[in-house]
C-alpha cells in the first residue's frame, strides 16, 4: 500500500477536527483496560466498538482496516497455537508425546487462555489502530512537546518522520519505472531490478539528510525544531462519549472478571 499512507487516511478522516487529547483518551483508556482485563468479554467489547466508529464516524474503507489487521491477527493466531499447545491444564481433549522433553496437549484452561489473548491483542490493536487512522503524526508531536518529552528525543522523532516520506516517494518513483521497462519480467531482471532499487533508495535518503543538514543551517539551527500543529478545543458532546465509552468498558472489565468461554 504504497499510494495510500496511513498519514494520508489520518488527515482525511472523519473524526479529524476532534481534539487530539479526547482521541488519545479513548485510545490508550482502551489499552489500559484490555491489559487489566482478566476475561475476553472487555477486550472483545472494545475492539467492536472502536472499529464501529472508524467505520461510521471516521468513515475508514473496511477493506483498507482490514489489510492494516492482517498482519497482527496472523501473529496472535500464531501465539495462541501456542498457548493452546503448551499451557497444560487438567482434563486433556488431545495430547501427544513427540519427544521425551516435550508434551503437546489441548485442555479447557489452555483453550480459554489462548482465547483470552486473542481477544486481547484484538483489544489492545483496535485502540492501537483508532490512534493511528484518526491522529496525525503532526498532532502527535504537538502533544509530545506540550508533555515535556526529551527534544532530542522529539527532534529524532521528527527527522525520522520526514525521512520515512522522502524514501517512501523515492521507492514508489523508481518501482513505477522499472515496472514501465519491464523491470520484473523475469527472475533476473527481477533481482537486477530489486538491487537498484534498493541503491537508489539509499542515494536519495543520504541526499535528503544533506539537504535537510543544509536546510538547518539556512535557518540558524539552535537544536531545537518548530512543531506545527492545530490546537483545538475539546468538544462537550466528544468528551462525553469518550467517557461513556472508558466507563462502560471498565464497568464490563469489573463484572466479567470470572467469565469464560468454554
Amino acid at each position: 500500500m504504497y499510494e495510500e499512507l496511513l498519514e494520508d487516511i489520518a488527515q482525511q478522516n472523519g473524526l479529524r477536527e476532534v481534539n487530539t487529547y479526547t482521541k488519545l483518551a479513548a485510545g490508550l483508556g482502551a489499552i489500559l483496560l484490555c491489559l487489566l482485563s482478566t476475561s475476553f468479554v472487555a477486550p472483545l467489547f472494545i475492539a467492536v466498538v472502536l472499529t464501529l466508529t472508524l467505520f461510521i464516524m471516521a468513515r475508514i474503507d473496511p477493506g483498507t482496516y482490514g489489510k492494516i489487521f492482517v498482519a497482527p491477527v496472523l501473529f496472535a493466531l500464531l501465539g495462541v497455537s501456542v498457548i493452546i499447545l503448551l499451557a497444560g491444564g487438567e482434563g486433556a481433549f488431545w495430547s501427544w508425546r513427540p519427544l521425551p522433553w516435550l508434551s503437546l496437549s489441548i485442555t479447557r484452561e489452555s483453550i480459554n487462555q489462548g482465547l483470552f489473548v486473542f481477544f486481547r491483542v484484538l483489544g489492545g490493536m483496535s485502540a492501537l489502530i483508532f490512534i493511528a487512522l484518526t491522529t496525525p503524526m503532526t498532532d502527535l508531536f504537538v502533544v509530545m512537546r506540550r508533555a515535556r518529552f526529551p527534544e532530542e528525543v522529539l527532534d529524532l522523532a521528527m527527522i525520522i518522520y520526514r525521512t520515512i516520506f522522502v524514501i517512501m516517494a523515492q521507492l514508489v518513483l523508481v518501482y513505477q519505472a522499472q515496472l514501465m521497462r519491464l523491470g520484473y519480467s523475469s527472475f533476473r531482471e527481477s533481482v537486477r531490478s530489486c538491487a537498484t532499487l534498493c541503491g537508489s533508495v539509499f542515494i536519495a535518503s543520504w541526499e535528503a539528510g544533506e539537504d535537510l543538514i543544509r536546510a538547518m543551517e539556512a535557518r540558524c539551527y539552535e537544536g531545537k525544531f518548530a512543531v506545527l500543529g492545530e490546537g483545538r478545543p475539546i468538544g462537550l458532546p466528544s468528551a462525553m462519549a469518550v467517557l461513556s465509552f472508558l466507563v462502560v468498558s471498565a464497568a464490563i472489565v469489573v463484572t466479567t472478571r470470572q467469565i469464560t468461554l468454554i
